[in-house]
């Protein structure tokens, strides 16, 4: 049985300041009521402040970020190392959004060496693939979505695969108040579980999350939540407002 799993991907908001101040609010109604998985991921310089309110206050909330490079160290300015984020008490990582791909010009190639590093590193990696609005309306959505798949998995064992959150994002579906019905959702992901059987396994498919991230929010968490081959959510603008958070992970 998997257990399901809602991530808060913050994107570039909130000082860490702003940060402490959420998780403060949060923590006086916080209650898991779904006892789903759940995590946070703020930007690089509130993490260290997320990690300790969320140790003092004993909040089962995992720590995640939202970028990392795939070397260890080096002239990369601007970046941010695997070793770095292990040392900051960071357990997830998420690779390859959609706004990485488009804005910072990151590759399957690029996903493929961010989730190798991840794995290498004991960080387990939330990896986003999805299509945009043209792809979809082509009538190529699936093709694309798996070909990202295939690419990105390149050379990763099953083994590692049981500790993926594979993210399914259609691109047209963020930030713009539109999102895929819950049927187009649960065909993309159980298209993609499909792709993981003839990849690895039945049981590794069966055992690998398959979050939806696209717009989610409370109105839509419950039907997204009742499809056969959807495990949680990778959620941006909901996850800034604690009501809507509560309500997100108590769906």
């Amino acid at each position: 049985m998997r257990k399901p799993f809602i991530a808060g991907n913050w994107k570039m908001n909130m000082t860490h300041l702003e940060a402490i101040k959420f998780l403060q609010d949060l923590g006086y109604s916080y209650e898991n009521k779904t006892g789903c998985e759940v995590a946070v991921c703020p930007p690089p310089t509130a993490l260290r402040s997320v990690k300790v309110i969320l140790e003092d206050d004993d909040m089962d909330i995992r720590l995640g970020a939202q970028n990392m490079h795939f070397e260890k160290s080096g002239a990369y300015t601007g970046e941010v190392s695997p070793d770095m984020l292990k040392a900051l008490g960071v357990e997830y990582i998420i690779i390859g959004h959609s706004e990485r791909r488009q804005y910072f010009a990151e590759t399957n190639e690029i996903v493929n060496k961010k989730v190798r590093a991840a794995f290498e590193n004991d960080l387990k990696p939330i990896m986003c693939i999805g299509e945009s609005l043209e792809i979809r309306e082509s009538g190529k959505a699936v093709e694309f979505v798996l070909d990202q798949l295939i690419n990105c998995l390149e050379g990763i064992s099953g083994k590692d695969i049981m500790r993926l959150t594979i993210a399914y994002e259609p691109i047209w579906a963020i930030g713009t108040g539109r999102t895929a019905t819950s049927e187009d959702a649960n065909d993309m992901c159980s298209a993609i579980r499909k792709k993981l059987v003839s990849l690895y396994s039945e049981e590794i498919a069966n055992i690998a999350r398959i979050q939806y991230g696209g717009s989610v929010k409370p109105s839509n968490i419950s039907e997204l939540m009742g499809m056969s081959d959807i495990d949680g959510a990778l959620v941006g603008g909901a996850s800034l407002k604690v009501d809507d958070f509560i309500a997100l992970i108590n769906y």
